[in-house]
């Protein structure tokens, strides 16, 4: 595909917009606290639109548009359910984790239950970024950009993962978050543009239900639907959204550097109303690249339409804003696992570091993890298809275990460390047996029995059954074990009132009218494409 002189502008541009915006913030000293949080001082609108921006990266581009091809609107059940879940975030989490002072979600396991639990989720949760969340980004994005550009995949990552990589070093997460806030509206801006020109291109709404199978527009499909059940969606589907969404670093690290709850919460909402979009500006265009080219299936369909459909001086908006998506979820990736590191890891050994010291640590870890992302580059080409359906089905497998081990923590006074660190034990073996089980039946048919069972089980039922299982385990181990002391768990879980967080009047009221305005809103448009 050939670049206009106006689209090499707009992608120029880009590039400035983005180093501008993080080394202008970069200029002051920082502190450990305003290194990693931010100063703790960003306001509702920046969090809301980091978090979405975190979010929504190149994979989102090629696997929401690919599943849109293949089947439809249903996978925008997980974006839709995101806008719900983040409620969950800012309504029950965020007051314990603003009060309490953390810097990482390992640091409040420990709070909450002990030293074991925070070494599990550090070393599972910094382990996952490495081998999924940078693999997998650059993965989709150097596919992407080799299909629309023809750079060399090799060359390209590279580029992308180094560029990504110093404005993060060098301006922590404020740099993180704002570049974030800028990208968020490329990001917006050049979806949004090629779903119009689609829709145009359609024949609009009507040319496009006239072209596609009606059940494409249906998003609640049968319980025996082999990607997408309603049963799965229902019970499964907000397991793996409370995982994400509401205890990991990744995403959690934004909500920290507010101002306070209220800013918190504010930005929590305000990215849920953000998440409505991804339904109509990656899942849509889609099925409309399955209308207009029936000669492309699957992860193809995103590019065929950029290459094929957009006019010279328009592709340079777009491609900007599959840039803005690769780039900020990439930095965020860098953040919180050189967050993770830093305070989890180097700070536990040693105590006594000095704030110097820890962003010295935390700009080496993060350039370790840029070199990192260089190394991977030459497996990219072997990553298959399925291989990447794999990474990704390995967060599904991990999350159950910790989403039951925070949502007890706070809801369950009795829950101790001895039930937490048993129930992350059995959901880590009974993941990791469904991935080698699975790995397993692809090579070679399994008996029919229970590992065959575990394997055939759609991924979404199968973490209702871990969930289930590893809260089990949970409940049972504590209530054998001694309780936590009412002195450790102080401020950490609901007691008596769940007014734990005390927010201005004005700011409380408008939250809430706000709230349930997205919860209304999602279930009008669940009714209308039920």
């Amino acid at each position: 595909m050939q670049l206009s002189t106006f689209d090499l502008i707009i992608l120029a541009l880009y590039f400035v917009a983005v180093f501008g915006i993080g080394f202008y913030v970069s200029r002051k000293k920082k502190s450990s606290t305003e290194y990693f949080l931010a100063g703790r001082n960003i306001g509702w609108f920046a969090i809301g639109a980091s978090l979405f921006a975190t979010n929504i990266s190149s994979e989102h581009f090629v696997g929401l548009a690919g599943s849109g091809a293949a089947s439809g609107l249903a996978v925008g059940h997980f974006e839709w359910l995101a806008c719900l879940i983040v409620l969950v975030l800012g309504w029950v989490f965020v007051p314990f984790y603003i009060k309490s002072g953390v810097f990482t979600m390992p640091e409040f396991l420990e709070r909450r239950y002990d030293a074991k639990s925070r070494w599990y989720l550090t070393t599972v949760s910094i382990t996952a970024y490495v081998l999924t969340k940078v693999s997998v980004t650059l993965f989709a994005g150097s596919l992407l950009l080799n299909q629309l550009l023809g750079w060399d995949m090799y060359t390209s990552a590279i580029a992308l993962t180094v560029a990504t990589g110093i404005y993060t070093i060098v301006g922590g997460l404020t740099a993180v978050i704002y570049t974030e806030l800028m990208q968020t509206f490329v990001l917006i801006g050049g979806a949004a543009l090629l779903t119009i020109l689609g829709l145009v291109e359609v024949g609009g709404w009507s040319g496009l239900q006239a072209k596609v199978p009606a059940d494409y527009f249906s998003m609640f499909k049968p319980m025996s639907d082999p990607n997408f059940p309603w049963t799965g969606i229902v019970f499964g589907a907000p397991i793996l959204g409370i995982w994400y969404w509401c205890t990991d670093q990744y995403i959690v690290q934004r909500v920290l550097s507010a101002k306070g709850i209220s800013d918190a919460r504010a930005g929590t909402i305000f990215s849920g109303f953000l998440k409505i979009l991804p339904v109509f500006i990656l899942v849509l265009p889609g099925v409309i690249a399955h209308a207009l080219y029936p000669d492309v299936s699957g992860d193809q369909a995103y590019p065929a339409l950029v290459s094929r459909l957009l006019p010279s001086g328009v592709k340079g908006i777009v491609i900007a804003s599959l840039l803005a998506a690769l780039m900020s979820s990439l930095a965020a990736c860098f953040n919180s696992a050189s967050t993770l590191f830093t305070i989890d890891v180097y700070k536990k050994l040693k105590p006594n570091a000095d704030d110097k010291t820890l962003v010295t640590v935390g700009r080496i870890s993060t350039g370790v993890l840029v070199l990192l992302g260089i190394l991977w580059v030459p497996f990219i080409r072997h990553i298959s298809a399925q291989l990447y359906v794999y990474l990704q089905s390995v967060q599904a497998y991990i999350s159950p275990p910790i989403a039951a081990v925070f949502l007890f923590g706070v809801f369950w006074p009795r829950a101790n460390g001895k039930g937490s660190i048993a129930a992350l034990l059995t959901g880590l073996v009974a993941g990791a047996a469904r991935l080698i089980f699975e790995l397993m039946h692809k090579q070679s048919p399994l008996d029919p029995g229970f590992m065959r069972w575990m394997v055939e089980i759609n991924f979404l039922h199968f973490a209702v059954f871990l969930f289930i299982l590893c809260s089990l385990v949970l409940v049972a181990v504590s209530l054998m074990s001694a309780a936590p002391s009412m002195a450790k768990i102080e401020g950490l879980v609901y007691r008596g009132s769940l007014a734990v967080a005390h927010e201005e009047p004005r700011a409380h009221r408008r939250n809430v009218i706000l709230s349930v305005a997205l919860v209304v809103t999602v279930f009008v448009l669940w009714g209308i494409f039920f």
